[in-house]
């Protein structure tokens, strides 16, 4: 089986729900606090791990030893192939999540610590990378390291998956080094005419599914509690399936059942699918 690796961001999440979103200078009282492991990139990878994939993880933690070792103490019982975890001078990155009755959600991230990892730390990652294998990046690194990271991988045979999220302006020059970009509407209009530039281009279109060579792929039908993580879930297992060697459209239609597992349940590290889930899913 091909390897999958992903190189991303990794924290903490403290999520709080909340009716509305406060007005400028007003406090709300939140409820049902929560606090678990985060950040885009160790979804995405415990997803693709829990998918049965060989997965090595590398993301950068702080030098804040006790929130560092609480997080590498959660990666180190999942299923991983390997793991990187360079630590850095910098704080923890962590992210508040405000979710909404419906189930939508708005997110604030810290991203010092992600930002400030350098190509040298993330290269051993690639390590034995080759043809057949998937890297997965999101946008939490710096434009020139994912970049970077992004034509490394090319040069070495292997299939290149972008996630832009955060966006940050420059990354529309990322997409002509992917494979594959999967993108929701907001990063899809930022990224403009460049998404072409991709080999592929899936965009997520929340409750409505996808879109993927001009056709819309419908979501499964769910009541929502939590949309928290929908995202990096499609984009793990899109990732975990393209490494077995499954073709986009059916890869696709396992991700949205995989997403939307997630979304009928509160949180985000907490609501990502079970191993017993995904197997039932590929099976």
């Amino acid at each position: 089986m091909s390897r999958v690796v992903v190189i991303g961001n990794a924290g903490l999440d403290l999520r709080l729900g909340v009716p509305r979103l406060p007005l400028p200078g007003e406090t709300l009282i939140g409820t049902e606090g929560a606090r678990a492991p985060g950040g885009k990139g160790l979804n995405q990878a415990v997803v693709a791990a829990r998918c049965g994939s060989r997965v090595r993880f590398c993301a950068p933690l702080g030098s804040d030893t006790a929130q560092a070792n609480e997080v590498e103490g959660w990666l180190s019982r999942e299923p991983f192939d390997g793991l990187v975890l360079p630590r850095l001078p910098h704080s923890t990155d962590f992210s508040l999540l405000m979710v909404l009755p419906d189930g939508e959600n708005s997110i604030v991230s810290t991203s010092a610590c992600s930002l400030a990892l350098g190509f040298a730390a993330a290269e051993p990652a690639l390590g034995d990378v080759g043809a057949g294998d998937v890297v997965l990046l999101q946008g939490n690194l710096s434009l020139d390291v994912t970049a970077a990271i992004l034509a490394a991988a090319r040069r070495r045979g292997a299939t290149t998956i972008f996630n832009p999220a955060p966006f940050w302006p420059g990354a529309e020059r990322l997409p002509v080094q992917c494979s594959l970009v999967i993108a929701n509407r907001v990063e899809a209009q930022a990224l403009g005419p460049s998404i072409a530039d991709a080999a592929v281009a899936i965009v997520t279109l929340g409750a409505y599914g996808c879109r993927f060579a001009g056709r819309v792929f419908p979501a499964e039908r769910v009541a929502a509690v939590d949309t928290t993580g929908c995202g990096d879930v499609f984009c793990g297992t899109m990732a975990a399936a393209l490494a077995r060697g499954l073709a986009i459209e059916p890869a696709i239609g396992v991700a949205q059942k995989a997403a939307a597992l997630t979304a009928i349940r509160a949180g985000a590290f907490d609501a990502l699918p079970s191993r017993e889930e995904l197997a039932a899913l590929f099976a």
